[in-house]
C-alpha cells in the first residue's frame, strides 16, 4: 500500500541524508521525495512517498522519531489529503501533430513553457494519476524527455 509521510525536520546539513540512510539501510524504497524551507528557515517540510504494509510504516514512523533532527511525523494519508506534482514534459511537436499536443495540453489545463521548431516542452501540475494520464495520451505523439518534481502534499483542514 502507498504511504505518504510529511516530516518535519531541522534545516541542517545531513538531515536529510539521515532519513533517507533509514530507508535505504532497512531496504525501503522511497519512491518521490521532495524537500523545501518552510517559513521558518530552521524547519524543512519533507514529503515522502513510500509503499509497505501498515505495520512496515508503523515501523518506519517509529524510526524516524528517534533521528534526532526530526520534528514531527504524520502518515498523511491515514486521511483525507491534497497532493500535487509538477511535470515538465519535451514532447515532439512536428506541423503535422502540434495540434493535437495543444489539444491535450489545453484538457488538462497544461501550458507550454518551451517551444523549438520540433517539440514543445509543456508543463503539467496535479495529482499523479494526472500526470500518468498526460503522459499516457503523449507518448504515442512522441515524448523525448520527462522531468517530474515528486509529490507533494498537505492534509485537508478539517470541516466543520
Amino acid at each position: 500500500m502507498k504511504h505518504t509521510l510529511s516530516v518535519l525536520l531541522q534545516n541542517k546539513p545531513g538531515a536529510l541524508s539521515r532519513v533517507t540512510g533509514l530507508f535505504s539501510g532497512r531496504g525501503f524504497n522511497i519512491e518521490s521525495l521532495c524537500v523545501a524551507e518552510t517559513l521558518d528557515p530552521k524547519v524543512s517540510s519533507m514529503t515522502l512517498v513510500t509503499r509497505g504494509n501498515d505495520a512496515i510504516i508503523e515501523q518506519v514512523t517509529k524510526q524516524l522519531h528517534k533521528l534526532i533532527d526530526v520534528i514531527k511525523v504524520t502518515d498523511i494519508s491515514e486521511g483525507e489529503y491534497v497532493e500535487r506534482e509538477m511535470v515538465v514534459i519535451r514532447v515532439q511537436a512536428e506541423a503535422n501533430t502540434r495540434a493535437e499536443v495543444l489539444r491535450v495540453i489545453d484538457i488538462f489545463r497544461g501550458k507550454v513553457v518551451d517551444v523549438s521548431p520540433t517539440s514543445y516542452a509543456v508543463e503539467i501540475t496535479g495529482p499523479e494519476s494526472k500526470i500518468k494520464a498526460v503522459i499516457d495520451l503523449l507518448r504515442p505523439i512522441g515524448i523525448k524527455e520527462v522531468v517530474r518534481t515528486g509529490t507533494i502534499a498537505m492534509a485537508r483542514a478539517p470541516k466543520k
